[in-house]
């Protein structure tokens, strides 16, 4: 019999994938919650301005829960503790969202 070393980690796809999504969704979420209480746009942006920030949020939502995978996954080999590092992903991921929300509406209201 081979016994499997309790240090070794084993990746979960499904893992990954499900936290890009909550990600992704709690960026749209917020994006769109954001949108919808903004009032009425400028008449000199663009017709369709809202569709950037629909996209750009979300995928960093999902950039985010891409980093909280990877940290707290490999939290043992960064030589951090498990609480610790689910901190620093949650500080990861707020400051994720943020920039994408920047970027995001970058020439309409973050003009």
């Amino acid at each position: 019999m081979t016994s499997k070393n309790s240090s070794t980690m084993q990746q979960n796809p499904a893992s990954l994938t499900k936290r890009m999504l909550t990600g992704a969704v709690i960026g749209l979420a917020l994006i769109s919650l954001f949108l919808l209480t903004a009032g009425e746009p400028n008449p000199e942006w663009p017709k369709l301005w809202r569709i950037r920030p629909l996209i750009i949020v979300p995928l960093a939502g999902a950039m985010g829960g891409l980093c909280n995978y990877f940290i707290v996954q490999y939290h043992n080999r960064l030589g951090l503790h498990k609480a610790i590092a689910v901190i620093i992903s949650i500080v990861v991921f707020i400051v994720g969202i943020w920039l994408g929300t920047v970027l995001g509406l970058d020439g309409t209201y973050w003009n």
